[in-house]
Parts: structure tokens; sequence; C-alpha cells
């Protein structure tokens, strides 16, 4: 089978104080982390071990992942797997770099925002040159607040133009967008106005819970981050009796990482292979 995996485990905490984000700032005790640690471990070691299946993974951890090291390891090990097509990572990019190299640039991804009152775009784009000095395929995004709008014009202009920058939207805030604002993002990204939606979803296909599904630090699968509905654990015996063809429960999907899956917008075709790090086939 060839299974895409969203993983996120028992990690709560970031670096960053981003005002709109409720794991800003947080942090969590050594103990904390090691159950983090543990959950990593025992996931990646089950990847390792179902050779009979092909993974893509993309990691989206409630704050930032690889500023602890037993995430940079374990992307760099999952890269090197011949049954992982592509490993994936939300992250602020805040991290040092150093463990790229002993990565596989072909498999390894990084879905990389920029913050810009957390983040210098100096050091923000020191990192993005160093991906593309190791040939590591990356995008990158911002939150889209309109008093973000210099910093992104900045981003932009700074940036290789095959460098993929998307928007956030932030859709609270769309009805108090000027018509100039939203031209600008979609200037910028050329796929925001397809962010800007609650896309009707109820009784419609979807792929999550059939060739993807996500799952937490235990094991549990769930369709998506947006179903809580557990359909299985990754741990028990043929878990691949809980995936099969479904439709959707909830009434509208609003969220990339979920409404990417939906049959009737036949997004797979405009990112391909490149699903995971939320790169469009247009951007090589």
């Amino acid at each position: 089978m060839d299974l895409s995996i969203l993983y996120r485990g028992p990690l709560i905490s970031c670096n960053y104080g981003c005002h709109y984000c409720p794991f800003a700032k947080r942090q969590q005790t050594t103990t904390e982390l090691d159950v983090d640690r543990q959950a990593l471990k025992r996931f990646v070691q089950w990847i390792t071990e179902h050779t009979e299946h092909n993974f893509g993974v993309l990691f989206t951890p409630w704050g930032e992942a690889l500023i602890h090291k037993w995430y940079q390891e374990n992307l760099s090990h999952l890269s090197h797997l011949p049954n992982v097509q592509k490993v994936a990572i939300q992250t602020n990019l805040s991290c040092h770099l150093d463990w790229i190299s002993q990565a596989e640039p072909n498999t390894l991804a990084l879905w990389a925002t920029f913050h810009p009152e957390w983040s210098n775009e100096k050091h923000f784009l020191q990192k993005c040159q160093t991906l593309i000095n190791q040939n590591i395929q990356f995008s990158v995004g911002v939150v889209g607040f309109p008093k973000f709008i210099p910093a992104i014009r900045s981003l932009r202009k700074a940036l290789p133009p095959n460098v993929y920058l998307w928007i956030n939207a932030v859709k609270a805030e769309l009805p108090q967008l000027t018509p100039e604002d939203r031209v600008f993002f979609q200037t910028i990204d050329p796929l925001y106005e397809l962010n800007t939606h609650y896309y009707p979803s109820l009784g419609k296909a979807c792929r999550t819970g059939e060739s993807a599904f996500s799952v937490d630090g235990e094991g549990t699968m769930r369709r998506c981050h947006f179903i809580k509905a557990p359909i299985g654990n990754i741990y028990h015996p043929n878990f691949e009796e809980a995936l099969r063809e479904r439709v959707c429960t909830n009434d509208t999907c609003h969220c990339h990482i979920g409404y990417v899956h939906m049959n009737d917008l036949g997004l797979d075709h405009v990112f391909g292979n490149r699903i995971l790090e939320r790169i469009p086939q247009r951007f090589k």
C-alpha cells in the first residue's frame, strides 16, 4: 500500500510566542519531552519494520519539533529508508541545520513558516540558502495578517523565484481585509484564494481514512486531525483493516492538510508527489 501519514506526537511546546497560537512559548518538562521522544522512536521503528508498504510522512507537531535532536535524527533516519518516499515536517526553521547533511535530499522536505515578529529575515534566508545548497526541497509560508505585508513583500523579493511562498489565510480576519490586501496575497501566492474557503465536505469522498490518515503518539489512527473518532491503531496486528474508502462526516473542511485530500478539489494534481511539503508542481 502507498500510505500518507500525518504524525502528531505528545509535543506541545514552542520556542516562539506568536499571539495567535495556543502553544506559544509553552515549555514541557524533561519527563514530558522524554514521553515524546519514546513515542517518536516507536513510530519510526514501526515504519522501519513495515517494509511491505510505501510511506509518505508529514510531521505536524503542536509546536516546534526540529529544535529537538531526536526529531533531527529520526527524520534523517527515515529519509534513508527504501520504503519512505517522502518525509516532511512543519517548522519555523529556527533550529541548527548541521544535521541536514546526514539526510537523503531526495526524500527529506521541509514546510517552513516565517514569523516576522519572531524571526529575523536575514537569518531565515540564510537557513533557506543552506537548504538550497543541500538540495533539500522546501516551501515557505507566512500567516496572512495585513500587518505582515511589508515583510512578505521583502521575503518574496529575496527568495529565489522557484521557492513557493504560500500565504496561510486567517479566515477570521477575511472580512476585515481590503480588496487590495487580497489581491496582494493572491499575487504572492497563486493558491491563496483556495485557502480562504470552508469547503462543504459532508458526505463527500476523501482519501483520508483510506490512503491517508493521522497518527498520535500512542499509535491511534484517525482519518485526519479534524475528525476525532479513532479508526484503529498502527501497533495492532492487521492495522490495514481499518483503512477503507469513506466520505467526510464534518460539515466543512477549511485547513490545507485536510481539504487537500478531498477528491472533488483535485489538488493531488496541483501538488503531485510534493503534496506533503506543500509545493505545487509548477514550482520547479
